[in-house]
């Protein structure tokens, strides 16, 4: 299995999901059910996270099939520009999606102006979502530009734009051209990786008994300060990607650093929704599952670092 295989696997999540979720959000908004409300933004998060690899399985796919007869290089350029938009739109979504679920657990609800924009957000992303899907279906199959062409009145096709002209294409010469930019996003992705790391390791220690003399309330109010450096993160290192592209996709450290920072921001949904760690005062001792969440926590987190610091040196692909 390469990436084609994955990116065909996992390209029909952040549609279809993402319409699920906002389905759900918007019937919790009718019915102003609370554990519809918490379960649809789950999924909208969980989505958020899926689209980072779709995303990315994407580039190397394009290598793939870039050759084969009857592909147009601007249709790919074309997708990829417009899936980098709507991976933009789906993480903000996502970002607030997980802020709410926070709100819930820390003031009782969301503020009208959180669900506001996640609802435009939702309706926004999931049309821009729509769109790349309908343009990387364009690219294998001919039947779908037959239909479009004769519903436009047979309008000949539009001619090959040049290599590199397409947005995330134009992004990525902007980041790798400029000469501050990578600097300056790689000063962000490692202030970005202190706060996060910062804020988690504390409430894991928490949760295993080194400082008991907190109540995991109290540290509960800096969790907006790890995802703030997680979203940091993510921006960054989708610059860097959108960058350098196949620096990345042709490296095996790099596909388990993804997965192991995908499975963190799971395991982070346990320590902002959940009952078990929140009821946890000073003194008291955690139960066995929140033990097990916070040890897995730093695990997964120690093996993100441990494959993002060995990027230069598996796989050859620096």
């Amino acid at each position: 299995m390469d990436l084609t295989h994955i990116h065909l696997l996992l390209n029909h999540f952040p549609t279809i999901g993402f319409l699920i979720g906002g389905g759900l959000f918007l019937l919790s908004l009718i019915t102003n059910s609370d554990d519809l409300k918490k379960a649809s933004l789950a999924i909208l998060l969980g989505i958020a996270l899926i689209t980072i690899p779709t995303y990315q399985s994407g580039n190397g796919a394009q290598e793939g099939i870039k050759s084969l007869p009857g592909v147009s290089n601007s249709l790919i350029e074309a997708h990829e520009g417009a899936a980098f938009i709507a991976t933009v739109f789906m993480l903000l979504t996502g970002a607030l999606a997980w802020l709410a679920l926070w709100q819930i657990r820390r003031l009782g609800r969301v503020p009208n102006w959180n669900l506001g924009i996640i609802l435009i957000l939702t309706v926004v992303t999931f049309a821009l979502m729509t769109r790349a899907s309908n343009m990387g279906g364009e690219i294998r199959h001919a039947e779908i530009r037959a239909v479009q062409a004769t519903a436009g009145g047979n309008a000949p096709p539009a001619p090959e734009a040049p290599e590199g002209s397409g947005l995330a294409r134009r992004v990525g010469t902007f980041v790798t051209e400029t000469p501050w930019m990578w600097p300056t996003c790689e000063t962000l992705h490692f202030i970005g990786l202190s706060l996060l790391l910062g804020v988690v390791l504390l409430v894991d220690l928490r949760v295993l008994g080194v400082v008991r003399g907190v109540s995991f309330k109290s540290l509960h109010r800096l969790l907006p300060w790890a995802a703030l450096g997680f979203g940091v993160n993510i921006g960054t290192g989708m610059l860097f990607f959108v960058g350098i592209p196949a620096q990345y996709t042709k490296n095996p450290a790099f596909y388990w650093k993804i997965g192991l920072a995908m499975l963190a921001g799971l395991n982070a949904l346990y320590f902002t929704v959940l009952d078990e760690p929140w009821s946890l005062d000073a003194k008291e001792d955690a139960p066995f599952t929140a033990k097990v969440a916070a040890a897995s926590a730093m695990l997964l987190w120690l093996g993100v670092l441990y494959f993002g610091s060995m990027l230069p040196f598996i796989g050859n692909a620096f």
